[in-house]
């Protein structure tokens, strides 16, 4: 029996029963499940560990976050020395799924339908039971707890109690403050180590060609990640076709021009169909989880993000407000300059770097002795350290200038981070790839194993006083390396994805080569995953963001190079052996024509399957439904009252 329209929208009723729940909640249990930690500095003074204790546990309507919170404890709920400076956080079930209804999670009902969780309706929803306490996952409930502390707001205080130097005025984020005046060391969630055991048996332990677990990453590492993962797996499957037709062009048809065209028509057209298909793919499986279909636009503000606190007029809340034209002013007048001088200076080095280059070639052919022939090698080795120099400086500039432009959403400072860093790529090397693999993944492996060894050792020698399981399982995760976001994972697979649409003609191995990282590049980035960094904190996505963009805008430099290359190859110049203005103006028309049929490509191929379509047309329709009944009660209400109200005054 399909369930009414009208039992998903509370309205005014569900938001009093969230109050009346929400201040019922008891945040001062002494057990709970803790699934978030921090960690405080070794000198943090007590009154500013038992102030940010009550901001934590406090109510929200007083300002607080209305969670539960201890410190690490032996059996003997006495504090260890060794460890009063890390606490743990955790929350009730009714807390979480009050949360949950906050931050706008999705979840699937009993008529198949994917809708916004409303505590209120909670019951309508699959898997849903009051004994269960599965409903939600363990990534969701740490994603619901990290948005509740990051939304800790400073009100009256006009400094963290015993820290004078450490100012706050209202709107600025509690937790962002402490992060930066090092009271806080750092947060992050704990790992739930029987769900990273099954992972990791299905993932990547046992080595086989076959698809990854998508679902099971989702659910344990949240949608971004999974959405990562999902991608490195399509397009290492979407580079095959490329690799299966460059082996034998390599091998037999080097210098056959018509073969060579046809690899080029061929490389535009995949480059375009693989994007629009995964587009596809990604709304599929992000209707199926449930974020294709959140509301982004409620967004909650980002940590980082300070302003005049007031009312925001969409939603209502209490936030910080920062005017558009300011960030804007910053961006046009200040940022942009900037990219532009440094996008000049990484030319003026690569100028120098090629006149290096010719000054060594030109010594050597003079002298054609041994250290010569060694002095080639010079500018490639003096230019290499110079750019990674140049890209660490840049990229350091590019998050602090990002972070100063004081954007509201997470997403936008994201979009806006990558477009800076993406003008520097033409400088980044296909060695520092394989280094950073082996320097990301291996070696942290080796160390955090080493350490493990070392933190049993403590735990043996204390296993009379403390839990041992828990301890060593926060003393170990503390030490872990944090991983600061999938960016430089999608930008090796941008860098593959140009080498291969731009350059795969004249190098036809390139798909090749990048198939066969990719394989390897899977293993090493789960592993990298599960066991040399912290369990990162979920984040909801419904695409991967802006690199969707950067990926089609690559296509469309492809077809311009792919052309120009052509236009340039010896068999076409001797068609036109006096005048160059005629090849010009065919390789241009040419040029035109293939962006006329990449641009027909990607309109014909919809963004969405038509069964999501559907779907999210029939969620809308009803939504709009909802609203229209609310509105019709809203209306005999006050018909009603208007009544009552003329009944009363021709009785007086």
């Amino acid at each position: 029996m399909p369930i009414p329209v009208s039992a998903y929208f509370g309205g005014k009723a569900s938001l009093s029963k969230m109050k009346v729940t929400l201040s019922a909640l008891d945040t001062f249990e002494s057990s709970f499940t803790p699934l978030v930690v921090i960690e405080l500095a070794q000198d943090v003074k007590e009154e500013t560990k038992e102030w940010l204790k009550n901001r934590i546990i406090t109510k929200k309507k007083d300002g607080g976050a209305q969670l539960l919170f201890r410190p690490l404890l032996n059996k003997y709920e006495k504090e260890t020395l060794e460890n009063q400076n890390l606490y743990l956080v955790g929350a009730s079930k009714i807390r979480l799924l009050l949360g949950a209804e906050a931050v706008g999670l999705v979840k699937e009902c009993n008529d198949n339908t994917m809708r916004a969780f409303t505590y209120g309706t909670r019951h309508n929803f699959k898997g849903f039971d009051d004994d269960n306490d599965d409903f939600l996952t363990m990534a969701e409930r740490q994603f619901i707890i990290k948005h509740e502390l990051e939304n800790l707001r400073a009100r009256d205080e006009k400094m963290i109690p015993g820290y004078p130097q450490a100012k706050l005025y209202p709107g600025k984020s509690l937790l962002r403050r402490l992060l930066t005046s090092g009271i806080v060391i750092q947060v992050f969630p704990l790992h739930d180590n029987e769900a990273l055991k099954k992972l990791e048996d299905s993932w990547y332990t046992r080595f086989a060609l076959k698809y990854q677990p998508i679902d099971s990453i989702r659910g344990y590492f949240g949608e971004t990640i999974a959405l990562y993962f999902g991608f490195l797996e399509y397009f290492t499957f979407a580079l095959i076709p490329m690799a299966v037709i460059g082996l034998p062009y390599y091998m037999f048809a080097w210098e056959d021009y018509d073969k060579y065209v046809i690899f080029a028509s061929f490389n535009l057209i995949w480059s375009t169909v693989i994007l629009e298909v995964w587009k596809r793919g990604c709304a599929s499986m992000t209707y199926r989880w449930g974020t294709l279909v959140m509301k982004r636009q409620f967004e909650e503000p980002r940590p980082g993000f300070h302003g005049v606190l007031g009312i925001n007029l969409v939603t209502g809340r209490e936030e910080p407000l920062y005017p558009s034209y300011k960030r804007q002013l910053r961006i046009y007048l200040v940022s942009l300059p900037f990219v532009c001088l440094c996008l000049y200076f990484s030319l003026y080095v690569m100028m120098i770097y090629f006149d290096m280059e010719a000054w060594a070639l030109d010594l050597y052919e003079d002298s054609g002795s041994e250290w010569t022939s060694v002095l080639l090698y010079v500018p490639s080795i003096i230019y290499a350290i110079v750019i990674e120099i140049m890209n660490r400086l840049y990229r350091y500039a590019a998050e602090f200038l990002t972070s100063w432009e004081n954007h509201r959403l997470e997403s936008a400072y994201q979009n806006h981070l990558i477009l800076k860093v993406l003008v520097s790529l033409a400088t980044l090397l296909i060695t520092s790839q394989i280094l950073n693999q082996i320097v990301e993944s291996l070696f942290p492996y080796w160390l955090q194993r080493k350490h493990h060894v070392q933190v049993k050792r403590k735990v043996q020698a204390l296993k009379e006083d403390i839990d041992a399981t828990l301890y060593e399982q926060v003393v170990l995760e503390k030490q872990m390396g944090t991983y600061l976001g999938t960016f430089d994972d999608y930008l090796e697979l941008f860098l593959q994805f140009g080498y291969v649409s731009l350059f795969s003609c004249v190098y036809p191995l390139a798909a090749a080569f990048a198939v066969l990282n990719n394989f390897t590049e899977v293993n090493s980035d789960a592993l990298k995953m599960c066991r040399v960094f912290k369990r990162p904190f979920s984040e909801p996505s419904a695409s991967i963001g802006v690199w969707q963009l950067a990926f089609e805008t690559m296509s469309v430099i492809s077809v311009v190079t792919n052309c120009a290359l052509i236009g340039m190859s010896p068999q076409v110049n001797a068609l036109f052996p006096e005048s160059k203005v005629d090849l010009i103006l065919i390789v241009v028309a040419a040029e035109h024509a293939l962006l006329a049929l990449k641009f027909i490509l990607a309109f014909a191929i919809a963004d969405k399957p038509r069964h999501i379509q559907m779907k999210l047309a029939k969620l809308e329709f009803e939504s709009l439904e909802a609203l229209k009944q609310q509105q019709m009660q809203l209306v005999a209400e006050n018909l009603k009252e208007e009544s009552r109200e003329g009944e009363k005054e021709k009785a007086t």
